[in-house]
């Protein structure tokens, strides 16, 4: 197997994402990088959901860390009959699938996905644990090998010496922008929102592409609007963590809001991704409130109360395009997507 992650940032490397070895997950802790590299340390899956809802990591980083996760749930259940491996399994499938709830479908085809691996690995005689591992490192790897053809279609979008704005942190999409920009020879010129509170943009987005050696400029979350009609976007892009069918999609808190002023301004904005196939109207998308004790506490007056859902949905009309690994497609044309064959993804 060739791995996909050569050439890319430290932080997309496959084992600086999460990693299972030896009846422990470590896991990148991405609320202090780049200040300071640290790994939280898993000794079960209980522990690999929590890390994922407390945002040890984000954005795609939590389909890798429930593979590995799963794979420490099957060494804690490496002493269990058949029968009890598999119910244990199947429970630790759940936690780690819910650990936060706009991304539960696609964090569950994951899970589920290693469930299938296990019944095969016991029955053959093999180790569960390394098994679901191997499969997890398959699967990041089949998952970056299809974000490669989105970047490459997204690349085509961005024109020599263009300006793009992005927003929060995109994982692989991110990585193969840039590594696909700079094999490219593109000169481009990155405007990250910060992306309060955990400021993904500022230290993850802009991290990534400062390593990859574009010029990189942050700027605070309200300052879109200016950026905008001041110094001039050619595009404005970001992933997202649910694609509706009927072309609606979540993303971090502050996409809908740049969407409209990128409309405002005359600027495309291209969604990168997978549409969702069994999410089929904005109806079925689940917004995540987070604790407001995550953007207040140390910021303001005792008794101030805090509004922190984790997600807006931006609706298709504000959406140039939605790339995908086949192509571009008009949001509100996205169920055609699913007409022709599809590569697995999670």
């Amino acid at each position: 197997m060739i791995r996909q992650d050569y050439d890319l940032p430290f932080m997309l490397r496959y084992n600086n994402v999460a990693w299972y070895e030896s009846g422990q997950v470590k896991i990148l802790d991405r609320r202090i990088y780049p200040q300071e590299v640290r790994f939280v340390t898993c000794t079960t899956h209980r522990e690999v959901a929590q890390a994922i809802a407390d945002m040890v990591t984000q954005s795609a980083g939590p389909y890798t860390a429930a593979g590995m996760g799963m794979a420490l749930a099957a060494f804690e259940a490496r002493d269990m009959d058949d029968e009890a491996m598999y119910r244990y399994l199947e429970a630790a499938s759940e936690t780690i699938s819910h650990a936060r709830p706009t991304t539960a479908n696609r964090m569950g085809q994951i899970t589920r996905a290693c469930l299938d691996v296990a019944k095969t690995a016991r029955a053959k005689g093999q180790a569960v644990d390394v098994a679901i591992f191997e499969s997890t490192v398959d699967a990041l790897n089949r998952r970056y090998s299809i974000m490669e053809k989105v970047g490459k279609h997204l690349c085509g979008l961005i024109p020599h010496h263009g300006r793009v704005l992005t927003q929060c942190f995109g994982e692989t999409i991110i990585g193969m922008m840039l590594r696909i920009l700079k094999h490219e020879g593109k000169d481009v010129a990155f405007y990250c929102c910060e992306t309060r509170p955990y400021y993904q943009g500022a230290r993850l987005t802009a991290t990534c592409s400062q390593q990859m050696g574009f010029e990189t400029t942050v700027i605070t979350d309200n300052a879109a609007a200016y950026v905008m009609k001041t110094i001039g976007i050619d595009l404005f892009t970001s992933a997202a963590d649910t694609i509706a069918t009927d072309g609606h999609i979540a993303n971090k808190i502050g996409t809908y809001q740049l969407a409209i002023l990128a409309q405002h301004f005359h600027i495309p904005y291209y969604v990168t991704g997978i549409p969702d196939k069994d999410k089929a109207s904005v109806a079925d998308i689940t917004i995540e409130m987070r604790s407001p004790s995550d953007m207040l506490e140390g910021r303001t007056h005792t008794g101030v109360k805090g509004l922190y859902p984790a997600f807006d949905i931006t609706p298709p009309e504000l959406i140039t395009g939605v790339v995908t690994d086949k192509g571009v497609y008009k949001a509100d044309r996205l169920g055609t997507y699913f007409d022709t064959t599809t590569e697995q993804f999670y």
